[in-house]
């Protein structure tokens, strides 16, 4: 029963992010219920879940009515999944997930130098030795990194930041999997985790925010063939004095 549950969440959600009920559409339970053969009460909690993560809304008389994209809840784990699987804005998806990771993770290196223990240097060796070993295959390279990156999460042993691995999740799995695929050509990581790796290990925080900014901004140029992840900032020109 629990998987039928998630498969209705699932396939309902995911129609609804790729527009095939657009903004302000009604969905039609009474149609759903001979297309899945299940009865209206397993719809109506599927529905429920998914009115959650903001993506429809219900009133009386009007029935569940699909809501504009603003009123989503974007970092909601399942929303980011059924957006990549959509792949109608992957491109956009993957640069807003980059951004994060952004400002996440080089915060993350900083706390993880400044407040690991000895048990999480342990932790993000073992993890690196598993994306060291993980060479050219590229489902353990992904599996490896997405380990190293969670360990350092929680390195932090700040519960907050623990919680945005959602975001560091997608954001691994969708850059991996456009980058990290049988056949592709990609940079070696190793050394830039190594360098985070080290500086965690060493206690120094700004060394470790270094080091993961410099991981991330090359991961990003090996992702898009070497062109820069995002435009520069063009310097502004001081006004004429009037």
């Amino acid at each position: 029963m629990a998987d039928l549950h998630a498969a209705l969440v699932d396939t309902l959600g995911l129609r609804i992010v790729r527009g095939d009920y657009p903004p302000g559409s009604r969905i039609d339970i009474d149609a759903l219920e001979p297309e899945f053969r299940v009865s209206k009460t397993a719809i109506r909690e599927a529905l429920r879940v998914i009115r959650e993560k903001g993506l429809i809304d219900s009133w009386p008389k009007r029935g569940t009515i699909v809501t504009s994209r603003d009123h989503w809840k974007l970092l909601d784990g399942d929303v980011i999944l059924w957006r990549r699987e959509a792949r109608r804005d992957d491109d956009r998806l993957l640069a807003e997930l980059s951004q994060l990771r952004d400002v996440i993770e080089p915060a993350a290196a900083r706390l993880a130098a400044e407040f690991r223990d000895e048990a999480d240097i342990e932790a993000l060796r073992t993890a690196f030795a598993a994306f060291e070993g993980a060479g050219r295959n590229a489902s353990r390279l992904a599996e490896a990194d997405r380990d190293f990156h969670l360990t350092l999460l929680h390195a932090t042993h700040n519960e907050l930041m623990v919680r945005l691995d959602v975001v560091v999740i997608h954001a691994l799995d969708a850059r991996n999997r456009i980058q990290h695929h049988p056949g592709a050509d990609w940079l070696d990581p190793v050394p830039d985790h190594k360098r985070v790796l080290d500086a965690v290990a060493a206690g120094d925080p700004a060394a470790a925010e270094r080091a993961m900014k410099h991981a991330i901004r090359e991961s990003d140029l090996d992702l898009r063939g070497g062109e820069p992840p995002f435009e520069e900032p063009q310097p502004v020109e001081p006004p004429e004095a009037g």
